[in-house]
C-alpha cells in the first residue's frame, strides 16, 4: 500500500515523498487506519519494520488537521539513545506540517532543563521521554498533562524489564482518561497484555506481525568456541572481510567491553565502545562517529541494542549469548533493517549453547553452526542441554541441529550484503 492511499494530510505527504518514502511498511500498513479512526492499540512487530512511523504519522496527520494548545502527545521509550532517534524521525516527518517535538532524557549536563521544563509546561505538540528523566519533571510539580490526547509507549516489554512499571503507572495517572494509548514493542510476552490491561480502553485493536523472529534478510550462523578462542576469532573474521564496513559486537557485560577493546589493539581501523558508564555526549559522540562510517567497529552492551537505526550496518556479532531470548532478536534486528540485507553471528561457548537453544525455539528457525576457521583447533560440540545437565534438571535432546548442513563461512565471507533499501 502506498502512504496516498491511506489518505493523509497533503503536508504529510510532501514530507515523506522528501525522504523517499512511497509505501508503507505491513505494521504501517494495517497499524495507521485504526489509529487514525482513534482506537487504543498493542502494536507488536520486530525491529527495523518501520514502528515508529506506524504511530507517529497517525498523530501528525491529526495534528496538521487542527490547532492545538499544550503538549498533545507524548511518547514513552526506555532508552536516552531510542528517545533521540524517535525525535529525529518525527523532525522529518514533521518538516512541512509545523508540528513541534523535543527529546527529554537524562544523561546531560543540565543545559537542556530549561527547554524541557518548558515542553512540559507552555506546551510542545510532541514529546519524546524516558520515564526516569520525565519523573524528575513530574516531581517538581509543574508539569502539564491536561491536554494529553496520545500516549505511546514504544519497546513496552523493553520497559517492564528494566523496572518502569511504577514509573509509567504514575506518568498515567496524571493524564486525561479520554486520550488515545498505543503500545508497540518487538516481542509480545503475557505480562504486556497484562500491563495492557491497567492503562488501554477496554475495546483496543491488537495488531502482531513477524513475532520474535529476525528480518528475513538477516544471515544468521554461530561458531560453537571456548572463551579463550573468542576475541581471536573476533578480529580475524573482521580483519579477513574488509568489504564489512559498518560493525556492531555485542556483549551482555561491562566488563567484557574493555576485554573486546583490548584484542583490538593495533589495527588500523577504528574502534570504539559504548556502554551506560560513558557519559550521554561520549555516546553521542561514538554513534556520530559510527554512523558516519568513521568508525568501523563498535562494541556495545545491550544499551544500543534497541531502538538505534544505523543505514547499511552489515554485521552484527554476539560476542556471548544474551541471557533473554528476546533480546536476541533485538541485537540482530540492528542489520537488514528496511528491507536490506545483513549477517548476524553468534558465538556460542559451552554454558550458552542452552541458551542459544531456547532462542532457536522462540524464531522457530535453526541457526546453521559454522566449524572454526582453520587453526583454532576444535570447539565445543553442539549439546544443548550441556548446562541443563550441569545444574542436574536432566537432559534433552543431543541431535545436533545443523546435522547434515554445508558450513556458513564461505557463504556470510562471499560478498557484502545487497542493500536493496
Amino acid at each position: 500500500m502506498k502512504f496516498t492511499e491511506l489518505k493523509l494530510h497533503d503536508q504529510l505527504i510532501e514530507g515523506l515523498g522528501y525522504m523517499g518514502f512511497e509505501d508503507a511498511t505491513p505494521i504501517q500498513e494495517a497499524a495507521m487506519p485504526k489509529i487514525l479512526a482513534g482506537n487504543d492499540l498493542i502494536g507488536c512487530a520486530q525491529t527495523g519494520t518501520g514502528k515508529t512511523a506506524a504511530f507517529i504519522l497517525p498523530v501528525l496527520h491529526k495534528l496538521a488537521n487542527k490547532s492545538t494548545k499544550g503538549l498533545n502527545t507524548l511518547v514513552i521509550c526506555p532508552t536516552r539513545e531510542l528517545a533521540i532517534q524517535i525525535e529525529q524521525e518525527i523532525q522529518g516527518f514533521s518538516y512541512f506540517t509545523g508540528a513541534s517535538s523535543l527529546a527529554i532524557y537524562g544523561g546531560g549536563d543540565g543545559t537542556n532543563w530549561e527547554a524541557q521544563k518548558s515542553a512540559l509546561t507552555n506546551g510542545c505538540d510532541i514529546v519524546v521521554a524516558t520515564p526516569g528523566k520525565l519523573m524528575s519533571h513530574i516531581n517538581m510539580g509543574y508539569v502539564n498533562f491536561s491536554n494529553i490526547e496520545h500516549l505511546i509507549l514504544d519497546e513496552a516489554d523493553r520497559m517492564l524489564d528494566m523496572g518502569f512499571v511504577d514509573d509509567i503507572l504514575k506518568i498515567i495517572k496524571k493524564m486525561p482518561k479520554e486520550r488515545q494509548s498505543l503500545f508497540f514493542s518487538a516481542t509480545m510476552p503475557p505480562k504486556i497484555r497484562e500491563f495492557a490491561s491497567k492503562i488501554l480502553k477496554k475495546e483496543y485493536d491488537e495488531i502482531s506481525m513477524a513475532i520474535s523472529k529476525p528480518a528475513a534478510g538477516v544471515l544468521q550462523a554461530a561458531y560453537l568456541a571456548y572463551d579463550a578462542q573468542k576475541a581471536q576469532l573476533l578480529t580475524q573474521l573482521i580483519d579477513k572481510n574488509p568489504e564489512y564496513e559498518s560493525i556492531i559486537v555485542f556483549t551482555s557485560t561491562k566488563r567484557k567491553v574493555a576485554d573486546i577493546m583490548n584484542a583490538f589493539r593495533g589495527k588500523k581501523y577504528e574502534v570504539a565502545a559504548i556502554s551506560s558508564d560513558y557519559e550521554q555526549k561520549q555516546r553521542e559522540g561514538v554513534l556520530l562517529g559510527f554512523r558516519s562510517k568513521r568508525i568501523r567497529v563498535l562494541v556495545a552492551t545491550d544499551v544500543v541494542s534497541r531502538g538505534i537505526d544505523i543505514k547499511d550496518l552489515n554485521l552484527v556479532v554476539n560476542f556471548d549469548v544474551p541471557n533473554d531470548a528476546p533480546d536476541y532478536v533485538h541485537r540482530v534486528g540492528r542489520t537488514a533493517r528496511a528491507n536490506t540485507t545483513g549477517v548476524a553471528l553468534t558465538f556460542v561457548n559451552e554454558d550458552d549453547m542452552y541458551k542459544m537453544h531456547k532462542i532457536e525455539e522462540l524464531i522457530e528457525s535453526e541457526v546453521p553452526k559454522s566449524p572454526l576457521p582453520e587453526g583454532f583447533g576444535p570447539g565445543p560440540k553442539w549439546d544443548p542441554s550441556f548446562r541443563k545437565k550441569r545444574a542436574g534438571h536432566g537432559g534433552g535432546s543431543k541431535k545436533p541441529f545443523n546435522k547434515g548442513k554445508r558450513p556458513f563461512n564461505k557463504k556470510w565471507r562471499s560478498g557484502k550484503p545487497k542493500n536493496n533499501g
